[in-house]
């Protein structure tokens, strides 16, 4: 089994060095912690092993093409160490970037689901291994559709690959602009459920109000027990007619956050 360096000669990876394995170590970390981040890979029922395989075949192809610093793991262990947490917490922080995006969408469909009903119907999160309800889970799967559907994964192997022109094996740097663009980040998060949520929520709204107006007039109907179907069927309805505002919606939010990734996270996260 061989590949090939970036001046064309090939490579055997049975007669590699001990630099060799110790530069696809640190490749093959920053590597696998940003693809396991990925809103498809990150799911917790999906197998560990091809989420592995998937790393390895990615760090394979890297490695002849990156610069690695010569470091001896038997002479600088804790420096090494070090070396790898780094690269750990640069795919950490690009993947966790595009997760804060399914949030918000996971966001409005909790606050959907509550209001509609739905609040003690809860399901298994593959994301996360916790309980959730339907409605946040049938909003994580249409965006999850809707991401692979505009090529969104492709963001993440563009970052990757640009993260390693940018950002030094081991160079991060945790500057003030990057905690302002997670913050920026987080504040359009819920700036995103409310956008998604707001048909369903203006309609529930005022049944609410007329259910209320009603069980004035007429005491004498028991609206706690027929206000749940009503609440349920209208909601659906709502967030079926809503569904083709929702595409232009998390097309645009999805671009935004890929571009931001590529073209202001990572220089961010480079060293001055």
């Amino acid at each position: 089994m061989s590949i090939e360096d970036k001046k064309g000669i090939k490579m055997n990876i049975y007669s590699w060095s001990f630099q060799q394995f110790e530069s696809f170590l640190i490749i093959f970390t920053r590597v696998s912690f940003i693809l396991f981040m990925m809103p498809l890979l990150g799911s917790r029922n999906l197998p560990i092993l091809p989420k592995i395989g998937l790393s390895l075949m990615t760090s394979f192809i890297l490695l002849p093409v990156i610069e690695v610093k010569s470091l001896s793991l038997i002479s600088a262990p804790i420096s090494f160490t070090l070396f790898i947490v780094r690269e750990a917490l640069i795919g950490f922080i690009l993947g966790f970037s595009i997760r804060l995006a399914f949030a918000g969408v996971q966001l409005a469909g909790e606050i959907m689901g509550f209001q509609m009903g739905f609040g003690m119907a809860n399901v298994l999160d593959p994301q996360s291994g916790l309980n959730s309800t339907v409605m946040s889970q049938f909003q994580y799967f249409v965006a999850l559709l809707i991401f692979l559907s505009i090529d969104g994964h492709h963001w993440f192997f563009k970052a990757l690959a640009q993260s390693f022109q940018l950002i030094n094996l081991g160079g991060i740097s945790l500057r003030e602009g990057m905690f302002r663009y997670f913050l920026d980040v987080s504040g359009k998060m819920y700036q995103i459920a409310i956008k998604i949520v707001a048909p369903v929520m203006a309609i529930l709204i005022f049944t609410q109000l007329s259910l209320g107006i009603i069980a004035r007039m007429i005491p004498q109907i028991n609206l706690l027990i027929s206000s749940f179907p009503l609440t349920i069927g209208l909601g659906l309805i709502v967030l079926g007619l809503s569904l083709d505002l929702l595409w232009p919606l998390l097309k645009g939010l999805f671009e935004d956050s890929g571009n931001a990734l590529v073209n202001t996270l990572i220089p961010l996260m480079k060293e001055p």
